[in-house]
């Protein structure tokens, strides 16, 4: 019996994975910087360095996020138009040019205009990964696909939160060179990117250049489950600190209480992508939002912290279900086509998911208490996983195996000009 070659393994298109890591490591260096650079550094150093209120650096976040989010649709347009290498080299131009401009802030509003900048340069890097190893994914593996390079990502964003807040103690010319540094390697990295999409539509030109609107029907029934998904996360993430002391948990009660959800939900997700790439995504979607709502309930009733580890796993193993099960439900509903300037639109509401969050989980906490944002999470999740079961016809997915919707594809390899 004779070997099968290595590639033959991966659940990538041949000559396609090359373009899948370029991809990931650009938008990781992007993320790299983002993430420490708002999330650690202005925050200790802008009264400091910049001589400005405090609440300008949750202004400046507010502004690089207002602008990544609007950006991110016609982002999209744009790579299904052009293709990702030279949608996210501007991009990353966009992002190099913004924060060289840092020496030079001496107000609030110069600020604001260079973190709406930086948003405006960091949108193509999220649509152009996700589509490209969408489209590189062999039929059957979409879901697991993007999930590994989605969550890939995470550590580098959290080494850029500690690196940043270490460096808050340096000198100014340490944090700008890194940044510098680090958007300038996501920059050369772009040049490295496909010029083309590795899917091409065997349609006319118009079919190919149909707008998101032209999508409408496609992209509604897909809208709740992006909103729902940052939302739930973003109602409670803002809060745990604050209110774990409620349900008599300490700083490593806590800490403990985030490995089990997240081991939880990274040890299934091998076992919970398989059946949403098995033409379940909807199933999955429905069944992880379902899980969600039991462990946010859960906490809404604050029972005794042992059971509090239990309802944890509930919700990591809610969130295995959903994060692969979104994924295969996108990948397999979006016509191939017309998907970068489609995906565009679903993560600019994802994005509002996540700069909504966390107002309404305050709300919800200073009306309610510790209950309150949970309780709000609980229902929601409930909302969204039986409007999947209700509205169920509405999803027309391929089968694996199958070709995008509304049009016959053919794979090439990626990078060829």
């Amino acid at each position: 019996m004779s070997r099968r070659p290595l590639r033959e393994h991966l659940p990538l298109r041949p000559g396609t994975a090359g373009g899948v890591l370029v991809a990931g490591l650009t938008l990781a260096c992007a993320e790299f910087v983002r993430s420490g650079l708002y999330g650690a550094y202005l925050t200790q150093v802008i009264d400091t360095r910049f001589h400005l209120p405090v609440a300008v650096a949750g202004a400046a976040w507010t502004s690089h996020m207002v602008a990544d989010t609007l950006m991110r649709g016609p982002a999209g347009g744009l790579i299904q138009r052009f293709g990702p290498r030279r949608v996210a080299f501007a991009g990353a131009a966009v992002s190099l040019l913004a924060l060289s401009l840092l020496p030079l802030v001496h107000s609030a509003w110069m600020l604001l205009l260079v973190a709406a900048l930086h948003g405006i340069g960091f949108s193509p890097m999220w649509p152009a990964a996700m589509n490209l190893t969408a489209d590189a994914a062999r039929p059957g593996y979409e879901g697991r696909v993007l999930t590994v390079v989605s969550t890939s990502v995470m550590p580098l964003t959290g080494l850029g939160f500690m690196v940043y807040g270490a460096l808050a103690r340096r000198p100014d010319v340490w944090a700008l060179s890194l940044a510098l540094g680090m958007l300038s390697l996501s920059l050369m990295m772009s040049l490295l990117l496909p010029a083309r999409r590795h899917v091409e539509a065997a349609g006319d030109d118009s079919e190919r250049q149909r707008r998101p609107r032209g999508l409408l029907p496609t992209l509604l029934p897909l809208l709740p489950a992006a909103l729902m998904q940052t939302l739930t996360q973003a109602l409670i993430g803002n809060w745990l600190f604050r209110m774990a002391p409620k349900f008599g948990l300490e700083y490593w009660d806590l800490v403990a209480l985030l490995v089990v959800g997240g081991a939880v939900a990274f040890g299934s997700m091998p076992f919970t992508g398989r059946i949403a790439d098995r033409g379940r995504a909807r199933l999955a979607v429905t069944v992880g939002y379902a899980l969600v709502a039991l462990g946010m309930a859960g906490f809404a009733l604050m029972p005794p912290v042992w059971a509090l580890f239990l309802l944890a796993a509930c919700i990591g193993l809610g969130y295995a279900f959903l994060t692969p099960g979104w994924a295969a439900l996108v990948a397999q509903t979006l016509p191939e086509a017309q998907r970068p300037a489609a995906w565009g639109v679903l993560m600019t509401v994802e994005n509002a998911g996540f700069a909504a969050g966390p107002l309404l989980g305050g709300l919800a906490l200073q009306q309610v208490g510790v209950r309150g944002p949970f309780a709000l999470g609980a229902i929601l999740a409930l909302m969204t996983s039986l409007g999947y079961v209700v509205f169920r016809r509405h999803f027309q997915s391929r089968p694996p195996g199958a070709g995008g919707v509304q049009a016959d594809t053919s794979v090439k390899a990626g990078g060829a000009d």
